[in-house]
């Protein structure tokens, strides 16, 4: 900051029209692509999305389809979207199959994608797609594990890899994997080739406790199969404790607590460890406000402090954001509880992850300096965060303005709906007036009011409704400007496309 201020419990200050700008379509269709929204309102709207998305793909398939096919492999493999690449595929496979082959391969990575895939073309009266389609499924299936088989095998909604088989016909390649596509096609077939889906058949009919744990272990089978052949207790979820990724190991922590397993010094050992083994958090790339939510849902204090070390070492998950940041978090009274709490750790998160290059204020009716620090931990800090007061949006920016802090991006957390109009809009166009014209301001509003308009005139502000992981991509996304994205997305080569190396297992929506 500019100049020396006072401690957060004390007030720190207290009391343009801009023309209409149409991006290109390639700009438009790629935000779709990788934040699951248009425009520039976000919101989790799932019937509103698929209306809008469903043309977006329609139009862009007829106007540049090469572009669309590069924007698919860039969504999925460097973005880490899934749905809305694989929906835009079943689009390009219709109006250009020579580049939906080129593509396929890159964008269809996972069961889960082929399965939708296949499912979205069927409700798009499609059917079984054509030879087209046939031949790429059918070289999809020919990576077929029984890792997939017993993870994504499973009859529900839709498709799964046993209707896939069915659709494609894919030739197996020897005794084993024909083995393989008879049992993923619900036929008799030998499992000696086959040990971890033996492992799953006898986990179905075991009886006792001591031969199920012997064939998890030995089977090495996930929790998800084994959770859905039997019933789980204290003893199966020690046997799957160690088995876990990390993802489902946090997801579970209060099923751990529940069952007793942390009462024992070497699972609670092996748990606080893993929760701070900074290269596999690096890996699972899981953001802090998941650690922050476990955080205030387990009990045992080892645990409390295993994951408020957590949010400290996942805060590099946080996307880049260029440039000078201001950020500011609504701590009025109707933002106390799990409100505060997000927007806390998420601000500090994101003042750590800015290196120092970021202003950040709190506001209720007075504007307040929370004093963060970039070396002491993020969950002790948001503790010291307390809520109170009344609402003013404007007065941080005109905190801004009559400071003649210069930055590039403004983001406020809050729970109040925004309208043009509003004290806060007002003075944010006091600032673009003042200090820096091209300022793109961010209002991250926690609580999912949909009814607030965006102000059309206005290309650089943005209005994000409701919270999800996606919000700090869309916020990374847009502060760099999807021309530039699109840009660099046209200039790919689809023969040799630069996607980056990626599993799958990270995707989104």
């Amino acid at each position: 900051m500019s100049r020396a201020v006072q401690h957060f419990t004390e007030p720190l200050y207290t009391q343009g029209n801009y023309p209409a700008y149409n991006r290109s379509i390639e700009e438009e269709y790629l935000q779709m692509l990788l934040t699951n929204t248009l425009g520039r309102t976000f919101y989790a709207g799932a019937n509103e999305l698929l209306a809008q998305a469903a043309e977006s793909h329609e139009t862009m398939a007829e106007l540049n389809p090469e572009f669309m096919a590069k924007a698919l492999v860039f969504a999925r493999r460097q973005g880490f979207m899934r749905l809305q690449p694989v929906y835009g595929l079943a689009v390009l496979s219709k109006a250009r199959p020579d580049l939906f082959v080129k593509v396929f391969k890159h964008v269809v990575l996972i069961p889960p994608d082929l399965t939708d895939f296949l499912t979205i073309l069927k409700g798009m009266g499609r059917g079984q797609g054509g030879r087209a389609v046939k031949r790429q499924v059918a070289s999809f299936l020919q990576e077929a594990s029984e890792y997939w088989a017993i993870k994504y095998g499973g009859r529900g909604r839709g498709y799964n890899l046993g209707d896939a088989i069915a659709t494609a016909h894919p030739v197996p390649a020897d005794e084993r994997q024909q083995a393989l596509f008879r049992y993923l096609r619900g036929h008799e077939t030998t499992l000696a080739g086959l040990p971890q889906i033996a492992a799953v058949e006898q986990l179905k009919r075991a009886g006792k406790d001591k031969e199920r744990i012997r064939l998890i272990r030995e089977g090495k089978l996930p929790y998800e199969t084994v959770t859905g052949a039997v019933t789980a207790n204290k003893k199966i979820w020690e046997a799957l404790l160690r088995q876990m990724p990390m993802f489902a190991l946090l997801r579970h922590l209060n099923t751990f607590e529940r069952e007793g397993l942390l009462e024992h010094p070497q699972h609670l050992r092996y748990v606080t460890e893993r929760l701070t083994d900074a290269e596999a958090l690096r890996k699972s790339k899981i953001l802090p406000m998941r650690f922050a939510t476990a955080y205030d849902q387990v009990k045992r204090s080892a645990l409390k402090e295993a994951l408020a070390e957590a949010v400290d070492l996942t805060f590099a998950s946080l996307p880049e954001l260029p440039g000078r940041t201001a950020i500011l978090l609504d701590i009025s009274g109707s933002m106390e509880g799990q409100y505060l709490r997000t927007g806390s750790v998420f601000a500090l998160a994101l003042y750590k992850k800015t290196g120092g290059n970021s202003i950040f204020l709190t506001f209720d009716h007075e504007v307040h300096d929370p004093k963060p620090s970039r070396t002491a931990g993020i969950m002790s800090q948001a503790a010291r965060i307390k809520a109170k007061g009344g609402t003013d949006t404007g007065l941080p920016v005109r905190y801004l303005t009559d400071l003649r802090e210069n930055v590039d991006h403004i983001i406020m957390i809050t729970d109040e709906q925004q309208n043009a109009g509003s004290p806060f809009y007002k003075e944010l166009q006091r600032y673009r007036a003042k200090i820096n014209r091209d300022a793109k301001a961010f209002i991250v509003d926690l609580a999912p009011y949909r009814s607030a308009m965006v102000p059309q005139e206005d290309a650089n502000t943005h209005y994000i409704y409701g919270w999800s992981d996606q919000v700090l991509s869309y916020i990374s996304a847009a502060a760099r400007g999807f021309d530039s994205m699109s840009a660099h997305v046209a200039r790919m080569d689809l023969d040799r496309p630069d996607t980056g190396k990626t599993d799958g297992k990270d995707a989104q929506g």
